[in-house]
């Protein structure tokens, strides 16, 4: 397990490298989530033990928000000053969300969107 975890940890190094080194607007550990889906894919699957790893780390996800939170609260004036357009693009970015999964999901199902189920 500690080798698959080091693979995680290593993807997110290549691409927080790769996005460094080209200035790409996109964040390190998601370039890195990319790498490792482009692996995985090549591989044909995911092993039982990156899965077990990735179980792991989902069941302990709200600890990785506590940093996040700690940073939300060094910005409170700057929260307390632009709570409003920070309210509406949360809002229009979660409705965007929803829609493009929607759609997605509609477009991948089997039958394609013209499959009124």
């Amino acid at each position: 397990m500690l080798g698959y975890l080091t693979l995680i940890l290593v993807c997110q190094l290549i691409g927080e490298l790769f996005v460094t080194a080209l200035a790409l607007p996109v964040p390190g550990p998601v370039a890195g989530m990319a790498i490792l889906f482009a692996g995985l894919v090549a591989r044909g699957g995911i092993p039982e033990d990156l899965g077990n790893v990735a179980d792991v780390l989902l069941k302990n996800l709200s600890l990785l928000f506590i940093p996040a939170g700690v940073g939300v609260m060094l910005h409170v004036q700057l929260l307390q000053r632009e709570w409003l357009s920070l309210t509406a693009a949360l809002i229009v970015s979660t409705l965007l969300t929803i829609g493009v999964t929607a759609a997605i999901m509609a477009w991948l199902r089997p039958g394609g969107p013209e499959k009124g189920e």
